[in-house]
């Protein structure tokens, strides 16, 4: 009798333990690719209704995922806008405000004193490394070796005297090849694995396949801008290899795809165009801060399109991280974009614009040009630092054309290019706004 008993208690514990076993593996964290544009329009896309630049790959994702048409970035300059994607916070919370710092901009001491800013702060990728993720990074990455990021795996090497700035190896994927990130993939096996695809396109240089070219010139159409038309197919071609890739690995079901910008861009007919020139890259308008925001998880995340809903480059940080099965630390100020019930009771979203070389790296207040507040019904409001109205957006102490000294009020929704300045006939609205920025960000 106790032996069978004994048997018995053995059986179950076997049945216990392939219970659990099954359990452990069904409750496996999902694989996340995070995929970054980097300087294009918010309207450069087949499925955004652009008349000319196919996206056939991007079509299909946002047909397959919930797209949010009233994204935001909070700064449009690459630098601090990748921080806020890797970190979850406003560029005055990580420090990182513009894309080189004071003195010399390639100096490695000056280059490792912003870097220093930007670890003080937790990552997205540090934080699913504690959850047993690996992780890769390719493309644009500012932050010195990308392991300074919290990475398992590297193409960035950030050496200056190896020419690291941005990217340096990192900005060989996509343009001349995914090997890397094919190669992470299956490196990767079973265990749950996060991707940084932030490659250096539609961006300049503007050198398309003429393959691709070829297709866009047409008559009346410049060739700079026919070009640009065909970097935004390029890029989605990557698009389309990578996740071809997952998807003939059978990755697919458990993988969520999260896709935005990180700021916008406008191209004119020149070829040699100033990149500060336009209202687009490092300017407060929509233009240089809008982006479509989508996320794909197959069987867990309806797709639809929502174009009321405003949503921020804040909120990917925390979704990742909640889907991941980690408590987004309380400091991180976005929402889940699956929970819709808190998206719905935004009210406004905000953004910041600093000058492109800091003029102190550890002082966030000290490179503000810009505050700005975009609220659920449209209205927009962009307010100027007048204490650093001295102070140069760009490089070379360059001032663009379109800056402004006084507060500019826009309806977004009714005037999407920020045509009709409305401050003037609109005071109560520009005045509720105001107090609405004090609240996110007061300032002296």
């Amino acid at each position: 009798m106790i032996l069978q008993q004994g048997r018995l208690a053995g059986a179950l514990m076997a049945v216990l333990s392939a219970l659990a076993a099954c359990s452990q593996k069904t409750e496996r964290p999902p694989n996340i690719v995070l995929i970054i544009s980097d300087d294009q329009a918010w309207t450069d896309y087949s499925f955004m209704g652009h008349e000319a630049i196919r996206t056939p790959h991007l079509d299909k994702l946002a047909a397959e995922s919930m797209v949010y048409t009233r994204g935001y970035v909070p700064t449009a300059l690459c630098r601090p806008s990748l921080a806020t994607i890797m970190t979850g916070l406003y560029p005055h919370q990580h420090g990182i405000t513009g894309n080189d710092p004071d003195g010399a901009a390639r100096d490695a001491e000056n280059r490792a004193r912003m870097v220093d800013v930007f670890t003080k702060s937790e990552t997205v990728a540090a934080l699913l490394q504690q959850r047993g993720y690996l992780s890769h990074q390719s493309g644009k990455w500012w932050e010195g070796q990308c392991r300074c990021g919290g990475f398992t795996h590297c193409m960035t090497h950030g050496d200056v005297e190896r020419g690291g700035r941005h990217g340096d190896e990192g900005l060989k994927i996509g343009r001349e090849t995914m090997q890397p990130i094919y190669d992470f993939i299956a490196e990767a096996g079973e265990k749950p694995f996060f991707l940084w695809y932030a490659p250096f396109l539609p961006h300049t240089p503007h050198n398309p396949p003429e393959r691709l070219l070829a297709a866009y010139r047409a008559p009346g159409r410049s060739e700079a801008v026919a070009k640009y038309y065909a970097m935004c197919e390029w890029f989605d071609e990557t698009v389309g290899a990578l996740l071809g890739r997952l998807d003939a690995q059978g990755l697919r079901e458990n993988t969520v795809v999260l896709y935005l910008q990180d700021n916008g861009w406008i191209q004119t007919d020149r070829e040699r165009q100033a990149w500060y020139e336009s209202r687009a890259k490092i300017s407060p308008y929509d233009a240089g801060v809008r982006t479509p925001i989508m996320v794909r998880w197959p069987g867990k995340i309806a797709p639809g399109r929502d174009e009321r809903t405003l949503v921020s480059s804040i909120d990917p940080a925390p979704t990742i991280l909640s889907i991941a099965g980690i408590e987004p630390p309380p400091r991180m100020p976005g929402i889940d974009l699956r929970d819709t019930a808190r998206l719905a009771r935004r009210k406004q979203v905000f953004g910041a614009l600093f000058a492109h070389t800091a003029v102190d790296v550890n002082v966030p207040l000290r490179n503000l040009k810009y505050r700005s507040v975009v609220r659920a019904d449209g209205w927009k409001l962009i307010v100027p630092y007048a204490p650093n109205e001295d102070v140069a957006l760009t490089i070379r102490g360059r001032f663009p054309d379109w800056m402004r000294s006084e507060p500019e009020l826009y309806n977004v929704i009714d005037d999407p290019l920020e045509a009709e300045d409305r401050a003037a006939d609109r005071p109560e609205i520009a005045r509720r706004l105001r107090a609405a920025l004090d609240r996110w960000w007061p300032v002296p």
